[in-house]
């Protein structure tokens, strides 16, 4: 990893931490405002661990777009949780021919930036 990768990495990490320190929840309960903030941490520490063994510059700068763009929706619509994809579990249309690793394929291929970290449920 580089210098400058190692900077814009910590100080995503910072920017995590800062929004949950001053995160105040949609609702009027301090209980969700509480929660919400050790989610919020919980999760950072949870996926900046599991890729800190990460040394190829293209899935470093993947996770760092994923990073952003998580940070981005849950300030704007004020839920720190992972936005939901409605795709039917075999809804996406293949080619005559092909079979359940082609479908899987394309249902991750059809994942947003913001879930690529989430494995599907």
């Amino acid at each position: 990893m580089t210098a400058a990768t190692r900077s814009k990495v910590l100080s995503l990490y910072m920017r995590v931490l800062r929004v949950a320190r001053s995160w105040q929840a949609s609702t009027a309960f301090p209980q969700d405002t509480e929660t919400e903030r050790k989610y919020i941490v919980q999760e950072a520490r949870t996926l900046f661990r599991q890729n800190q063994q990460l040394t190829d510059q293209e899935s470093i700068k993947r996770c760092i777009e994923e990073c952003e763009a998580r940070i981005e929706i849950g300030l704007h619509y004020r839920n720190p949780y992972p936005r939901a994809t409605y795709l039917p579990p075999m809804g996406l249309a293949t080619q005559k021919g092909r079979k359940l690793r082609a479908q899987q394929r394309l249902r991750k291929q059809a994942k947003p930036v913001y879930l690529q970290s989430h494995d599907e449920t």
